[in-house]
Order: structure tokens, then sequence, then C-alpha cells
């Protein structure tokens, strides 16, 4: 770690930070989206992966994303590191995602409880649909989501897999 700041600070500055991204999947191979929630500071009713989020001063990447998992979703699941990835996103509100990104997979298929003041609506989805909605409608979408889902589908192919087995 070089240093600490704020999230907002960060986002303001565009300086590149640590975050993580998680992609939840049922044994059927369908992805589990969010619609975020309208009053998110950015990106408010764009669709987007499971959850993701930044980790606290000192906390362990994959212990910030399983902890932030249950407190978006409302449900806990074994989550498997896949791969790391930098970007940089203007977002909606003269913010700046500059991110490096540790993405997660999991396996989940029971109740799910979002938290209303993070999330709107989830829905699972079958991931050549979502590559077909996000072409056709890449505005409905956050912009790290369409930057991620193709670089999971190339993890995913080179993996030969579809679901995280549990």
């Amino acid at each position: 770690m070089i240093g600490a700041m704020e999230k907002m600070e960060a986002h303001r500055k565009g300086l590149l930070h640590r975050a993580f991204s998680i992609f939840i999947f049922n044994h059927k191979g369908e992805m589990l989206l969010q619609q975020r929630a309208s009053s998110k500071y950015h990106s408010g009713n764009l669709w987007t992966n499971a959850c993701c989020s930044h980790p606290y001063l000192d906390e362990n990447i994959q212990d910030a994303a399983c902890r932030r998992l249950q407190e978006e979703m409302g449900f806990v699941t074994v989550l498997e590191h896949a791969f790391s990835f930098t970007y940089k996103a203007e977002l909606d509100n003269g913010l700046t995602e500059h991110e490096f990104d540790h993405v997660f997979m999991g396996c989940y298929d029971g109740p799910i409880q979002p938290n209303p003041a993070e999330v709107k609506d989830y829905c699972f989805m079958k991931m050549d649909a979502i590559n077909e909605q996000v072409y056709d409608y890449p505005d409905k979408y956050t912009a790290w989501f369409r930057i991620a889902f193709p670089q999971l589908e190339h993890y995913m192919m080179q993996k030969k897999t579809t679901v995280i087995p549990v």
C-alpha cells in the first residue's frame, strides 16, 4: 500500500485505488445481476454484476468481498479469486473510477435479500443474453461492468467453465 484516501476523494481525483467485483452464478450457469439503487452516488438505476466495492484500510481483499456481498445482497457464499485488471472510466457525475479491480466468482442458488439502499432490483440471466443486452443497450449498464464482462467471458473461456463448483 502506498497510501490511504477517502473513497470519494480518490474518485474525484481519478486516482488508482483497490477495488473488487463479484460475479455470482447459479447452478444453471446464469449470472446474478443487480440494478443499483437510484440513490447511489453514481451509476444509479444501472445494471451491473452482483456486487462491487472497496476494501477498508488494511482489510484483506477477499474478506472485504465476502463482507460486502453479505451487506449488499444479503447472502454468503464461497468466493474464488479469478483475475485482476486495471481500468479507468468516467462516470455520470464527474467522478472517475480508476481501479485495480480484483475479480471474484462464486456460485449461489439460495435466497437473496438485497439491501434496498444499495439495490433496486436483481435477476439471473444467461451469459449470451447479457452479452446481447450490453451490446444493444450499453447505457443501461455500469461503465465497469461493460469493461469487466468481456474479460470475464475470456477468463471463463480459457478455464472452460460456466459455473464455479461448490
